[in-house]
């Protein structure tokens, strides 16, 4: 367990430690603790710790700050920006950092326990990673799958390589299958894996353009050996079901159609929740015609084999790249006098469908609305797209020149002089993008929702999810090749940072799943350059809330620099932090073995008033003694 095996391990590795490599009780995960990004397989980020409250959430102070950077004398040695988020489980802090490492931190004091080191260059995955808990044989474990397509296992207490797990701890995924004939086209993974009994199931990252490339198949991996358990193909096979969706054989080499982002686990059932992207290349679909299935579609599967059980498409033949972008998460509705198991799967473009779980029928019922048809020679746009009755989208969808920013004379000028340099027009909902002039589009490329979703609070009802409202500019542009891509950019002052539609720029919004109807929605994150009185914009964000059963709704996200603490029934802002870098991630919040209450979030992300780069910081509050 030396060097040579890229582990340093510090601090707790004394004899007591050495034993835990033999053998582990079953880890009997407790709620209190923040065992899988969503906080459960249910993916809700629910706590339900009452420490903090609405009263006395004012009084949170900075914990400890535990600084990524292993060499800070040493530059270029990390990505820009940190998403991840950590996890806690038995007094341990898990975290994935941007330095080509993991670390197992103390989590009442912040003191490094370990510290694993990828080989190469290789990193851990944007977001986060997995636990699994250890059977009574097998000592719980850490479970990740890296940015270069290798699946690897840690022991949970020491770091060191998972024995019996691949080789020396890791497995190589780019399989021939998964690769599609092409051995060189990119794979690896962004998300952590979903944990369900002794399976790791996870999806892919895989590239943008060009159109051919490695496959989004979702595949299971067995947590003890490493051995692959199941695939399930994300684009049907020949002479598998939904083939047909897939004309002119478009499905051939196909790439896209991946789960990037995390999925969800019915551990009851035994149901596993698959959010599919869309095709590549995913702003022109000429070469791909069809339904696309099971592209940006909410598949349900049989969580120990992989086997179909049913699937819900939120847009057909996918040209805008409104994939599900977002976890889905596990929820109950109480409609009618009925409980309903239901899922929430929410896409780029604000929609959030709410369906049974069980059957994937909507619950407030879906309909399959016109849409305007493309101006691309070659490319066919599906006639209608599903639309929600309820809940109403939950971002902007639309743009008219009339709609410009004017909060200044000077920021109004500068957009004027964007839109009439490049003659822009504007868009409406599910309009496909041109080839002979720029739009402006809403939702813009990164969508109303970013990655992390919403999070849901049992105790209220209410699904709580933040968006954006700030467009693209796009033009499709054909490649001398054949192959299309395109010209894009946020609508936005480039020197300012200041957004060139009306405000808001970025929302917070609280859903009541039993109605369908929005319970509160507030204005996230302020711009600090605009004038008293005009600040309450909005601004765009990244990262999620969590929610407690303390009725506290906590959320960074946002490029402003602030951590902030909401009420979850009523959306009143209660607390504001001031980071020194933004937080583009998702928090956590757990008991620490003090019994303390601690909330932890990364902020490693600049500010729109800086330039992009950013800290190193994972940063953690409790009250006071």
């Amino acid at each position: 367990m030396g060097l040579s095996m890229k582990t340093l391990v510090i601090g707790l590795m004394a004899t007591c430690l050495c034993s835990a490599l033999a053998a582990a009780a079953p880890g009997a995960l407790s709620a209190n603790d923040w065992a899988s990004y969503g906080h459960d397989a249910g993916g809700g980020r629910f706590s339900p710790l009452t420490q903090i409250t609405p009263d006395n959430v004012s009084k949170l102070g900075v914990a400890w700050t535990y600084h990524m950077n292993p060499a800070p004398q040493i530059k270029g040695s990390r990505v820009p920006t940190s998403t991840t988020t950590p996890l806690e489980v038995d007094g341990l802090l898990y975290l994935g950092t941007p330095y080509g490492r993991v670390v197992a931190l103390d989590s009442a004091t912040g003191k490094q326990v370990w510290a694993y080191e990828l080989p190469g260059s290789d990193q851990p995955p944007f977001r986060g990673l997995g636990y699994w808990p250890g059977d009574g044989k097998m000592a719980p474990r850490i479970i990740f799958g890296s940015a270069q397509g290798k699946l690897i296992a840690l022991d949970a207490k020491t770091g060191a390589p998972a024995k019996g797990f691949g080789d020396n701890g890791i497995v190589e995924t780019k399989t021939p299958e998964i690769m599609n004939g092409l051995p060189g086209a990119y794979y690896g993974y962004s998300s952590p894996p979903d944990i369900y009994k002794n399976l790791a199931i996870i999806g892919s990252r895989v590239q943008e353009a060009p159109s051919k490339g490695a496959s989004g198949d979702v595949r299971a991996w067995d947590v003890v050996t490493g051995k692959l358990v199941w695939t399930f193909h994300s684009i049907p096979r020949p002479s598998e079901k939904f083939h047909e969706t897939w004309e002119d054989d478009g499905w051939k080499q196909r790439s896209g159609v991946n789960v990037w982002n995390m999925l969800t686990v019915d551990a009851q059932r035994g149901i596993a929740y698959l959010p599919f992207g869309a095709p590549t290349f995913d702003r022109y679909g000429g070469d791909h015609k069809g339904a696309n299935l099971f592209s940006d579609s909410l598949v349900a599967v049989d969580a120990s084999t992989g086997k179909y059980l049913w699937h819900f498409q939120v847009t057909h033949h996918d040209i805008w790249d409104y994939d599900l972008d977002t976890p889905p998460v596990l929820l109950d509705v109480k409609k009618d006098g009925k409980t309903i198991p239901a899922v929430a799967a929410m896409n780029k473009s604000a929609l959030l469908f709410i369906l049974n779980r069980v059957t994937g029928e909507p619950i407030f019922g879906v309909t399959e609305t016109p849409v305007p048809p493309s101006p691309v020679a070659g490319e066919t746009a599906w006639p209608t797209q599903p639309i929600p009755n309820k809940p109403p989208q939950l971002a902007r969808n639309s743009f008219d020149l009339s709609e410009i920013a004017d909060l200044t004379p000077e920021h109004r000028a500068v957009c004027q002089a964007m839109i009439d340099k490049d003659h822009l027009t504007g868009s409406k909902r599910f309009e496909p993008i041109p080839a002979d002039h720029g739009i402006i589009r809403f939702p813009g490329g990164e969508g109303g929702p970013e990655w992390a979703g919403g999070a849901f609070d049992p105790t209220l009802g209410l699904f709580i999810v933040n968006t954006n409202n700030f467009g693209y500019i796009e033009k499709l542009v054909k490649g001398s090749d054949g192959e299309w891509n395109m010209t894009s950019g946020r609508f936005v002052d480039p020197k300012t940072r200041l957004y060139c539609q009306a405000p808001p720029w970025g929302m917070l919004t609280a859903v009541n799943v039993n109605s369908g109807d929005i319970a509160w929605q507030v204005n996230l994150g302020i711009s600090d350059l605009l004038p008293e009185g005009k600040k309450n914009t909005g601004r765009p964000s990244n990262g999620g809330p969590i929610l407690t059963a303390g009725g506290v709704t906590f959320i960074g996200g946002t490029d402003d620099h602030r951590f902030r603490a909401f009420d979850s029934k009523t959306g009143k802002e209660l607390w504001t932090y001031t980071l020194d870098y933004s937080a583009h991630a998702t928090p956590i919040t757990y008991q620490g073995k003090d019994k303390r209450q601690y909330v932890a979030i990364v902020a490693t992300g600049g500010s729109y008033l800086a330039s992009p780069a950013g800290g190193d910081s994972l940063v953690v509050f409790a009250l006071p003694k």
